[in-house]
This record gives structure tokens, sequence and C-alpha cells, in this order.
């Protein structure tokens, strides 16, 4: 559940259901037709959240995709139905199981992040020299005890 404090965050559709997601995120959605490791497109962005800025879609931001990448497809929790009608021996028992792809958000629009400037920085400048590091020091020997 992303942060209330200003971060950036997203509200999409998948599967007819709405989720709210922010970058990095891990997210179970109903199953997608796409393989472990691959890259889905979620292209119906209703809301995106960034810090004071809010973008409300009418019904859908235009040009404005989320990507995620597919970890895994996994099974739901059992969910028992039981239909039970007393003294007409009417005893149904059934259970499902929803298919589930479970998601991470990749990072997506709005400001730059103070990471993304770093790297950045780094990539256009050379790193200044490093300071070596100070010599390891040897653990102190135990004192011995006094011989009597």
């Amino acid at each position: 559940m992303p942060k209330p404090d200003g971060s950036l965050s997203a509200v999409v559709v998948s599967g007819g259901k709405q989720y709210r997601v922010a970058p990095g995120d891990h997210v179970l959605v109903d199953r997608l037709s796409a393989e472990p490791g691959s890259e889905v497109k979620m292209g119906r962005v209703l809301l995106l959240h960034d810090g004071d800025e809010v973008k409300v879609g009418t019904p859908a931001i235009d040009g404005l995709e989320i990507s995620a990448r597919v970890i895994a497809h996994r099974r739901g929790t059992r969910i028992d139905v039981l239909r039970y009608k007393s003294k007409k021996r009417v005893r149904v028992h059934r259970g499902a199981r929803a298919d589930l792809t479970a998601i991470e958000i990749l990072p997506f629009g709005g400001k730059p992040s103070r990471k993304a400037g770093k790297d950045e920085l780094e990539a256009g400048e050379p790193k200044a020299e490093s300071k070596p590091k100070a010599a390891a020091r040897k653990p102190r020997a135990a004192k011995s005890a006094k011989a009597e």
C-alpha cells in the first residue's frame, strides 16, 4: 500500500478491478496472459498522485501507461461454498480458488526522483577520487590471567 506522505502513486484498472499502486509495489491481480519475467502495460490509469499534484482522468489519463513485470502465476486461497437445507437432505459443498498473477510495478512518470538525479550526475561527470579507507584495526589481545 502506498504511503500517504505525498509520494508518487496511481490508480490503475486491471481485470475490472482498481488498484492503488506505487513504484516498487508487489500486487496480486487477476490472471494475465503473460509469461513470468515479461513486462505488461496497464493503459487505464484513472488517477496520478505526485506530491502536491493530482491528475484525474475522464475516464482515464491519455498517454499514460504504467509498466509492470510479471513475477509469477499463483492460486488464491480456497473459498468454500456450503448450501444446507435442514430436513430436506440438501447438502452442497463447492469450492473455488482464484487464478492470480503477481506483478511488480516498475518506476513510472512524475517528477524525477533524487536518486535518478544522482545517477545522471555520476554518468555525466567523473567521480572525485575517494579517500583511501583507514587501515583496519587489529583486535586487542585479551589480557592473560595473572599467575598466582
